[in-house]
């Protein structure tokens, strides 16, 4: 898990592919939870926070450029 100071330090490109990933990780992981492959939930919240401070931090970089 990254803190917002962290995200705050990496350029728009690091930040875009940073998203996708965790976008594609989230999609697998919301399929593993609903076949009960997957039984711990809370991951899909934690994986769903970070993915909101990924993209504010990359609405924030690209604002300011």
């Amino acid at each position: 898990m990254s803190n917002f100071k962290e995200l705050s330090l990496k350029t728009p490109v690091e930040l875009r592919r940073q998203a996708e990933e965790l976008r594609a990780e989230l999609r697998d992981l919301r399929f593993k939870v609903k076949t009960r492959q997957y039984l711990k939930v809370r991951t899909v919240r934690v994986k769903r926070r970070e993915l909101a401070r990924t993209v504010h931090a990359l609405a924030k970089a690209t604002a300011t450029k």
